[in-house]
């Protein structure tokens, strides 16, 4: 297994059909339950754990899925409300070295994350065939992102993490 990308990269090959979306919107919904299943019961040192040599801790994992799908979420209100817009970048790897992400409780980010998605999970209900073919520029790759490509990768997203998380639990078990 890859220890950086446990599922893979992101891919998307073709046209996204309804069904798709049907199902990536199910697993942002689902995010949640499995990210807290995926860190029941660990503490302590256990949370201070890379995921793998040289990556981050579970801690700053589960802070950074907070930070990211935030982010996201604005990105997609953007992108329905203003006529492509230009996103702004941030710096992950800096947020992931702030206090509020390297040693606070997970609590906060675990609650925030079940409620951004609620929230998220409606807006994305509501949405037509031709708001998911809007878009935003992102200056860092220079690409204009359409929502239904965003979409899939934010559902990738989720599990990438969780799987990181699972496999740390794996190899703490050994």
């Amino acid at each position: 297994m890859d220890e950086k990308y446990p599922i893979g990269q992101y891919s998307l090959i073709g046209k996204v059909t309804a069904d798709q979306r049907r199902a990536w919107i199910s697993q942002i919904e689902q995010l949640p339950k499995r990210l807290r299943e995926s860190v029941a019961g660990l503490q302590g040192s256990e949370l201070q754990t890379p995921y793998r040599t040289g990556g981050w801790s579970i801690i700053q994992v589960v802070h950074h899925i907070a930070d990211s799908h935030m982010n996201s979420y604005i990105r997609f209100k953007l992108a329905l409300t203003e006529e492509t817009p230009t996103i702004r970048p941030y710096y992950e790897d800096r947020f992931a070295e702030l206090p509020d992400s390297v040693d606070a409780d997970i609590d906060p980010s675990l609650i925030l994350i079940t409620q951004l998605h609620k929230k998220w999970v409606t807006l994305l209900e509501s949405l037509t065939e031709e708001d998911f073919q809007k878009a935003f520029y992102h200056p860092e790759s220079k690409e204009t992102l359409h929502l239904d490509y965003t979409l899939g990768h934010y559902a990738w997203h989720g599990n990438h993490h969780v799987a990181h998380i699972l496999a740390a639990r794996e190899r703490m078990d050994q």
